[in-house]
């Protein structure tokens, strides 16, 4: 996968921005969406240290997406947050991302009701991240 995306980068989560604002379907399931959030991603395999990616999401838009020098920095409204493996098999849509939230594979600080009244637009995120190659450090 020459052009794949490793992820836990600064590089995925910017892409997965882009594909978030050049997505009709992403702008329709999260135009009363209004929330940032961290995707924590947890040491797996070659990945040895705690990885928080920020994306900012308002009314199917990503305003931002970057990975910050200092996780301390930024306080979003959900922190999002599980091992590679996890995030894998979300990304590859073998895994519904509210499956892994209530089978406790990924935890949710932030409130559950708002993502709840926003599960499509959550799938729609997911879809997102199913336009462009990724290699995971696994």
């Amino acid at each position: 996968m020459p052009d794949a995306i490793p992820f836990a980068t600064d590089a995925w989560i910017k892409r997965l921005g882009e594909e978030c604002n050049n997505s009709e379907t992403y702008r329709q399931a999260a135009k009363n969406w209004e929330g940032d959030l961290y995707v924590i991603v947890e040491p797996e395999g070659r990945l040895q240290q705690p990885v928080y990616m920020y994306i900012d999401l308002y009314h199917g838009q990503c305003r931002q997406a970057f990975v910050p020098a200092d996780p301390a920095t930024l306080t979003p409204e959900f922190y999002i947050s599980g091992p590679v493996s996890v995030w894998k098999a979300i990304a590859e849509k073998k895994l519904d991302p509210m499956k892994a939230l209530f089978t406790r594979q990924i935890s949710l600080k932030g409130n559950m009701a708002k993502v709840m009244k926003n599960v499509k637009a959550a799938n729609e995120l997911v879809n997102c991240t199913t336009k462009f190659e990724t290699e995971f450090p696994l």
